[in-house]
């Protein structure tokens, strides 16, 4: 029914807004995502979602489409209603849900307040196929990158810390040598240069 409701917050609230447009208040259920986007601005543009039910009428606003786009694909699995779809998007960003359906990751799944096992695994088989759809080719590239170099990082992490190195100062150097050689291939490369910034 709305797209979107352009206007000026007149009251914030990590849960919810008033949106006061051309002299009409629309109180929003918004998540915690939103919210840390929108708590420093007066006026905002929000992609709106009317869910209707017996008994209300229930508006839910998103700062960007991507995340109404990923509320529209939960709410249409069966047992997620509105407000569980409202707190995953409240727990993790819609790259990292995303990433985790993608890689069927149902312990980071699981690890949402009120998914458990069987709706972890509902929700991979209902969405990895639409949301592999949904990122670009360019998206996957960036999950499958992310994706490797998390893993070589926690490897030479590991490997750093059994070598002696105390835990702060070896991710201090890893990190940099991460930011200063970005095309890093393997573990073992990794930890070449983390030992030269230690």
């Amino acid at each position: 029914m709305f797209a979107y409701i352009s206007g000026k917050i007149t009251y914030k609230t990590p849960t919810h807004i008033y949106l006061d447009c051309n002299g009409i208040a629309y109180y929003i259920n918004i998540s915690l995502n939103t919210y840390a986007a929108i708590e420093k601005q007066e006026s905002v543009k929000l992609y709106t979602h009317l869910v209707v039910r017996e008994d209300a009428h229930v508006l839910y606003g998103f700062y960007t489409e991507e995340e109404k786009n990923l509320f529209l694909h939960l709410i249409s699995v069966s047992g997620v209603g509105p407000n569980t779809a409202r707190l995953v998007l409240s727990s993790m960003s819609t790259q990292e849900f995303q990433k985790a359906i993608i890689q069927a990751d149902v312990r980071l799944i699981q690890s949402i307040k009120g998914i458990g096992p069987k709706s972890a695994q509902r929700l991979i088989l209902e969405l990895k196929d639409k949301l592999k759809k949904d990122a670009t080719a360019e998206g996957m590239d960036n999950i499958a990158a992310s994706s490797s170099n998390t893993l070589i990082k926690e490897e030479a992490l590991a490997a750093l810390n059994m070598l002696g190195f105390q835990k702060a100062q070896a991710e201090k150097a890893v990190q940099k040598s991460m930011q200063e050689n970005t095309q890093i291939q393997s573990v073992e490369e990794l930890i070449k240069l983390s030992l030269k910034n230690l």
